[in-house]
């Protein structure tokens, strides 16, 4: 006789991304049972098509820069270009080796992993293929896709999303990458690495435009020295097709003319016909609304990553899953301050910040803003790497330090320290009596924090 309880959870999560897998390991360390349900692969957007490959992407492309530009470290060597191939191969390998780790886990673990689309018909019930799972918890975690624009269409081969840019078996002469967001830059940046010819266009006045006015700035003219080419504050207003790849207009009657567009606006919600609102879910142009321990409006029904309105990162999801399977197993864990996530742009040279932005502060704080930037041309490390970037702290007069901004090849390695300064709430004079190590990149930040306690050493 068949189990009636086999297909019921303690926690039933409807997407195995990162907010989903780290919801699942944490219920199931709990001893909770878990139920996994995930239409594609474990790991979601981030392992597959979005933070593992295009990092790897951009790793190959500081390589092809480190042996363009070896003469100037005395090294003598040559650049043959660029086997695309080749390039594949290594990035698929490393996302192979990550998704057999994470099946293992989920193996050891023993979650329940159910494989095909789901949608939810009842408040505790997810179906599968015409089988039904109950969940005593339900967590939604469906992640996001890339979005387009009203009447563009993305055709996979001329007009393209950074999905189909990561599966590209050859490198394109040249490109108009549409949107100078995170996503966009990263694609600017390891495509000319490559050497791609790019363009990108931003509707906005500036690129990253998330990001400190500063740091901003720094990008820039970075991406000018690289010769990657911008136009910001131009709104795009349509592309055909060419024989050649195609023609795009912008605001003010410009075109420009590549072999493709890659589309990068920005991701949406994947929400679509799961059956959220029908089961009374509170959405918001597609994104499913929750209290700040992460309940929606159903009773016993949570929701965690790309779906809940914020930034859409995959740590971000990932602590929010563990968050949630703390809440359910009666942990009360601690709510998550959303501006203490760390964000990072890891195009070259990387932008990293945590905290509040200059504009941001001065509209909180007013005129109690004081600020400090440390220029890396005094650091030795980063001489010796040859970066250019700075530090930049924001803090409130008396008070904590309540933004950390920096710019800097390798800079994603050190916001993690800027995470602690400011997740803790730490003042200038708490900082900078620790000892930051000789010679380090990691020394800019005791260095910046020696000038805002009022002992500058190396910044007039």
């Amino acid at each position: 006789m068949s189990d009636p309880h086999a297909n019921s959870f303690d926690v039933l999560i409807l997407g195995g991304g990162s907010g989903g897998y780290a919801a699942a390991f944490r219920a199931a360390q709990l001893g909770l049972s878990v139920g996994l349900v995930e239409k594609d692969k474990l790991g979601g957007t981030c392992l597959h098509r979005g933070c593992i490959p295009t990092k790897a992407l951009l790793h190959a492309g500081e390589v092809a820069d480190a042996a363009r530009e070896a003469e100037q470290f005395g090294v003598q060597a040559t650049f043959n270009g660029v086997d695309m191939k080749a390039v594949n191969a290594y990035k698929d390998g490393v996302i192979s080796k990550l998704y057999k780790g994470l099946q293992g886990l989920a193996k050891a673990r023993k979650v329940t992993l159910i494989e095909g689309e789901g949608k939810l018909v009842a408040a505790d019930t997810v179906e599968v293929a015409g089988t039904r799972y109950k969940g005593k918890n339900v967590i939604l975690a469906t992640g996001s896709y890339s979005k387009s624009l009203p009447g563009l269409e993305v055709d996979g081969e001329r007009v393209i999303t950074s999905e189909h840019a990561l599966t590209l078996d050859h490198v394109p002469t040249s490109a108009v990458i549409l949107g100078g967001g995170v996503i966009g830059c990263e694609f600017a940046s390891a495509w000319k690495s490559f050497g791609v010819d790019v363009t990108i266009v931003e509707a906005l006045p500036r690129l990253v435009a998330v990001e400190d006015e500063a740091s901003s700035k720094a990008l820039e003219r970075a991406f000018r020295k690289r010769g990657i080419k911008f136009k910001v504050g131009k709104p795009f207003e349509g592309v055909e097709r060419t024989d050649a790849g195609v023609r795009v207009k912008i605001q003010g009657g410009e075109t420009i003319e590549a072999e493709l567009l890659l589309v990068a606006v920005g991701r949406g919600p994947t929400t679509a016909g799961l059956g959220y609102e029908e089961q009374g879910v509170k959405m918001e142009r597609g994104f499913v609304l929750t209290d700040e321990r992460l309940r929606t409006s159903v009773s016993g029904v949570y929701a965690v990553g790309d779906i809940v309105p914020g930034v859409q990162l995959a740590h971000r999801g990932f602590q929010q899953g563990i968050f949630v399977a703390e809440e359910i197993a009666g942990q009360h864990p601690q709510v998550i301050d959303e501006a203490g996530i760390p964000r990072v742009t890891y195009s070259e040279p990387e932008i990293a910040s945590v905290g509040l932005n200059e504009s941001k502060a001065r509209e909180l704080h007013g005129d109690k803003i004081e600020t400090v930037q440390y220029d890396l041309s005094g650091n030795g490390k980063s001489q010796i790497l040859k970066t250019a970037g700075f530090v930049k702290l924001v803090r409130v007069k008396d008070g904590p330090v309540v933004g950390v901004h920096m710019v800097g090849a390798r800079v994603s390695e050190l916001i993690g320290e800027g995470q602690l300064i400011y997740n803790w709430e730490a003042f200038p004079g708490d900082v900078a009596p620790l000892v930051h190590m000789h010679p380090t990149q990691n020394e800019a930040i005791g260095e910046a924090f020696l000038a805002l306690a009022g002992k500058p050493l190396h910044v007039h």
